[in-house]
């Protein structure tokens, strides 16, 4: 008998270490999520909060555990912990102000049942802020997506130089196949216009053309926009669910622009993409069949990208099927001619002008400039001397060209930008001493600098200063080591 009460002991003892070993997983598992959450037992008493739910209500073990579900609530309401213990049925997307300082969220609460018994509640709770900043990303990230047909063609693609002629022939013997192209070439070389060309002599010009901006948003938003997702598979998410872009350009094509950013995680399911025809939506399981033609472009260097763990390699020799290079402007000045004055017949048209052309010495001005930001830094240029045009004048003479030297991103924040001598500004800048990248550097590291030193250290605010996403000028802080942000608030 004695021996029989032992080893019922024995066994009680192992369970109940078993229980207690279960219970503390389970606090290790909500102590550790980043969503806030509180549980409450049968009679409505709270058991359980983790540190999320203090960083977001304000509240503390001391102020919450083992008092009601309603010491929480900011403003008269009913409790949905009281609600899901009365009906026993889960509830969500319930808006309420919870702490001191009345916190605007959106709760779900769902029962806890154990072999048919109602033992309480847990809820999760989401700061409404944060989905309403991610809202807002996405408004601006679909701003920056644009469905288009495509709207240049070959003849859009102004010059005669070596290095145009060989692009060109390269890009409209690509269109004719359904090969994957990578575009290379700097930034404002005309990338995104030869995508245009490439589509519209293709066999898909009469379908969709869509182009992405793969740094204008973050990882998550790119995945669903790209992908698309299933109803309820996050927070804010339809409950119909929603296409991704790949499946709107179906029997189309999708231009993939700055795809050197892309996250190992979306080049893994870019790769499915190519390898086998089909993506699969954020939270669903099921494949879906698309027939996509790919257009991608950077303006880094992706072999060096491969080489540095960035990017995958797999994926590259995917997208470097057809391989096109684009030179930059400083290697094609006897376009110069040509690119000015078809500048000057659509900014005519823009500004209602008649101007007639450029002069010779004005030219010779442009053409001697190395011109880091290639083509679109000359459209800059040259809508800025006809603004300097008087109505009489008819043609751009030296006197109407702004000045060159030092021209760079700074001047879109402020007209005279600060530039001292500490350790994080470019002093003594010579052009004979400085190669090409290196000045190219140095301007865009300047620009970052000062965009943070004109928002107080704000992050956000100097990207938008700046006119980038919030990835792309968090990737170019990291790039140029820049790393006593704060100091500039």
């Amino acid at each position: 008998m004695k021996e029989k009460i032992n080893t019922n002991k024995s066994k009680w003892k192992k369970e109940f270490a078993k229980q207690k070993e279960v219970q503390s997983t389970l606090e290790a598992i909500i102590y550790s999520t980043d969503d806030a959450i509180s549980v409450v037992d049968e009679d409505g008493l709270h058991t359980i909060i983790n540190p999320a739910y203090t960083r977001l209500t304000g509240l503390i073990e001391e102020d919450v555990l083992g008092k009601p579900p309603t010491i929480d609530i900011a403003d008269e309401g009913e409790s949905m912990h009281l609600k899901v213990l009365r009906t026993k049925k889960p509830v969500h997307g319930v808006r309420m102000r919870v702490g001191p300082n009345r916190k605007e969220v959106i709760v779900n609460v769902a029962p806890v049942i154990v072999d048919g018994v109602l033992k309480g509640s847990v809820a999760v709770i989401h700061d409404v802020s944060e989905i309403e900043y991610l809202n807002e990303e996405l408004k601006r990230v679909k701003q920056r997506v644009r469905h288009l047909e495509s709207k240049y063609t070959f003849e859009d693609i102004v010059g005669k130089s070596r290095g145009m002629i060989v692009a060109k022939e390269q890009a409209r013997k690509a269109a004719q196949t359904p090969a994957t192209v990578l575009l290379q070439g700097e930034s404002g070389t005309g990338k995104e216009l030869f995508a245009h060309a490439i589509h519209h002599l293709s066999k898909r010009k009469n379908q969709q053309f869509i182009r992405v901006n793969c740094s204008a948003l973050v990882d998550t938003l790119l995945e669903s926009e790209l992908f698309g997702y299933e109803g309820g598979s996050f927070t804010g998410a339809k409950k119909t669910g929603k296409k991704g872009l790949f499946e709107e350009a179906n029997k189309g094509t999708i231009f993939l622009d700055e795809i050197g950013v892309m996250s190992l995680n979306l080049q893994a399911k870019l790769l499915r993409v190519l390898q086998e025809k089909e993506i699969v939506r954020v939270g669903g399981r099921s494949p879906i069949n698309v027939d996509v033609r790919i257009i991608s472009a950077t303006n880094i260097d992706l072999k060096n990208a491969v080489k540095e763990g960035r990017f995958r390699d797999d994926l590259y020799y995917r997208l470097y099927v057809i391989p096109i290079y684009i030179p930059p402007l400083r290697e094609r000045k006897e376009d110069m001619s040509l690119l000015v004055n078809n500048l000057i017949r659509k900014l005519n048209q823009d500004f209602g002008r008649n101007i007639k052309g450029i002069l010779p010495e004005a030219l010779n001005i442009l053409s001697s400039y190395s011109w880091p930001g290639n083509v679109r830094e000359l459209e800059n240029i040259i809508e800025r001397a006809v603004i300097n045009i008087k109505l009489s004048e008819e043609l751009i003479l030296p006197k109407h060209i702004p000045p060159l030297i030092g021209l760079n991103k700074v001047e879109a924040i402020e007209e005279k930008p600060v530039i001292s001598s500490g350790p994080d500004n470019l002093i003594d800048y010579n052009l004979d001493k400085n190669s090409l990248k290196k000045m190219k550097d140095d301007t865009e590291r300047i620009a970052l600098i000062n965009a943070l030193k004109a928002a107080n250290g704000d992050s956000l605010k100097a990207a938008k200063k700046l006119g980038i996403s919030l990835r792309s000028f968090y990737y170019k802080i990291k790039k140029y080591n820049i790393k006593k942000i704060y100091e500039y608030k």
